[in-house]
């Protein structure tokens, strides 16, 4: 419901190469191009441990997601299973992020008791919601970008699959929808290009 009733804004590529260029910190890097690259929810993100990527296959997994406790203290927070089914999916890496998280791992080794089932964009706990959310804020001011929310990364994503001609089935597949109905009802104004071009090519069949 969040994804479809609120507004949705995104970065173009352009914007989001403008964006990440002013970030030096390499942990926040690979978060941000794992938003944007691969569309993962934000608690998917939160909770990827460095077992979830396959340097080999050149995947990650999505199995889990973290969950912050309603409360006082919003610092709590709960692994729960990702919100369907279908969310439970292993996705190719590109390239870019995929040799920025080896130097990440790398970078995380030599830390003192580090661990496999290390939170990636973390340590032996997730990232705090409340800190992203600043460090996002700054880097937008920072590269004089419009502000957009973490989630719209995920839109970012599925605007960048859409515009490079994606086909709807394999968005849905990617951003782990459960129904391709979803998938449209959120996106379907971004395809609204590809229906020309549909009747672009009818048209041209008749001259």
């Amino acid at each position: 419901p969040e994804e479809i009733t609120k507004e949705m804004d995104f970065y173009t590529l352009d914007e989001f190469l403008k964006f990440i260029s002013n970030e030096d910190n390499l942990k926040f890097k690979c978060l941000f191009e794992t938003l944007y690259y691969c569309g993962l929810r934000k608690g998917e993100a939160r909770a990827l441990t460095w077992e979830d990527i396959d340097f080999n296959t050149k995947e990650l997994k999505v199995t889990k997601n973290v969950v912050n406790i309603p409360g006082e203290n919003s610092e709590y927070y709960n692994i729960t299973t990702p919100k369907t089914k279908s969310s439970v999916r292993t996705l190719p890496i590109p390239e870019i992020l995929l040799n920025d998280l080896k130097e990440l791992l790398e970078q995380d080794k030599k830390y003192y008791g580090f661990k496999n089932k290390w939170f990636i964009f973390g340590n032996d706990e997730p990232i705090k919601n409340d800190k992203l959310r600043r460090h996002k804020n700054l880097l937008c001011e920072k590269a004089n970008l419009k502000q957009i929310r973490i989630h719209d990364f995920r839109h970012s994503c599925a605007s960048l699959l859409i515009n490079n001609g994606a086909n709807i089935v394999m968005v849905a597949k990617y951003l782990g929808h459960a129904k391709i109905d979803e998938t449209l009802n959120t996106y379907s104004h971004m395809y609204r290009s590809k229906l020309d071009d549909i009747v672009n090519t009818i048209d041209k069949l008749d001259s």
